[in-house]
């Protein structure tokens, strides 16, 4: 029997277009992203390396991995994670950060965020604004408003 780590080596970028709903891969090739897709656990696992973060943290980029429910794009995904952590630069806690969680191999810290009903639309939204989601609320909790 394989094993989940053998399996998971053998999950590449070829496989993208198998793993993600066409407009999603449009997106990220017409963006020229670069990412990788696994599976794990059921979900799809995005990991889109070097992540640029804005001003207000630490650091310029992390890895972001985005994991993708059974159903999606019907249903959206919940949370996303940085690899390594996203510090801000004042020193100042973000909300609902402090879990760390493992996951393809590494240790991630996951950002818990919940989506609204009327923030995802099934059929229209994908994983390009679910990046945004995650671009605004990093833009949101690097401002000195956010404790």
């Amino acid at each position: 029997m394989e094993s989940a780590s053998s399996q998971l080596r053998r999950t590449s970028i070829l496989d993208a277009r198998n793993m993600l709903p066409a407009p999603d891969t449009a997106f990220l090739s017409e963006r020229r992203v670069e990412y990788s897709v696994s599976s794990e656990g059921g979900m799809v696992c995005v990991v889109v390396p070097g992540w640029t973060l804005p001003s207000g943290y630490t650091l310029p980029e992390a890895d972001l991995l985005v994991r993708l429910p059974m159903g999606y794009p019907d249903l959206p995904p919940d949370m996303w994670w940085f690899n390594p952590a996203v510090l801000r630069s004042d020193g100042r806690e973000i909300p609902a950060t402090q879990a760390t969680e493992y996951h393809l191999g590494r240790s991630w810290q996951r950002w818990s965020r919940h989506l609204r009903p009327e923030q995802w639309h099934s059929g229209v939204d994908g994983i390009g604004s679910f990046f945004t989601l995650i671009r605004q609320e990093l833009v949101r909790c690097a401002s000195p408003e956010v404790s």
